[in-house]
């Protein structure tokens, strides 16, 4: 039997769920709103790195430094990761390490051990959540500093590989926050919605 092929192994992360997609496209709200009715959540580890590493003055950033920045993204997506395995009931993590290996590939640099044993034995729920490209809600700050054209990209390599690490991608509608939360929610066969 080869991994992932063990029930109860795969059951184990089934309440592990992923919001991925666009920049700029409503996932962080929406992890947000998640959070505001009680459910666990795990942050974007980009946003949090880029935080950092503006207030340190180091050059883990994506417009300086792609690998140091990804390197920083896998450390603290695994463990957050790791944080939360055990955790009962759901829990919603806004990106993944499956967002940190696209990021690599995208731009033809080296994929790190650690990443690759990552993919391989830090597995989220089978079904992806995927954030579609919305222009109206898109914006740039000092932390988000690509186009929305990039972040289209960025979106469309995210469909790939999903897919590629074996994951099923759901897209999420576009329509109010609410809406959003109840779709996620239903789902995952929730009690709530």
């Amino acid at each position: 039997m080869s991994k992932g092929d063990n029930p109860d192994e795969a059951h184990a992360v089934d309440h592990l769920h992923v919001v991925s997609g666009c920049s700029g496209g409503g996932k962080s709200t929406l992890i947000d709103e998640l959070a505001e009715r009680g459910f666990p959540v795990v942050k974007e580890p980009g946003r949090s790195v880029v935080r950092a590493q503006l207030a340190s003055g180091e050059d883990g950033l994506p417009w300086l430094n792609m690998s140091k920045f990804v390197a920083l993204c896998i450390d603290s997506a695994l463990a957050s990761y790791r944080e939360v395995q055990s955790h009962d009931g759901p829990v919603f993590f806004d990106r993944s390490i499956v967002d940190s290996a696209t990021a690599l590939s995208t731009r033809g640099l080296p994929m790190p051990d650690r990443l690759r044993d990552g993919l391989a034995n830090c597995r989220y729920a089978p079904r992806v959540f995927m954030a579609p490209p919305w222009e109206r809600l898109f914006g740039q700050d000092n932390e988000r500093r690509h186009t929305f054209s990039q972040s289209v990209e960025e979106y469309e390599a995210l469909m790939r590989e999903y897919p590629a690490q074996g994951y099923k991608t759901v897209l999420i509608p576009k329509c109010s926050v609410r809406e959003r939360v109840e779709f996620v929610l239903r789902s995952i066969g929730h009690p709530e919605c």
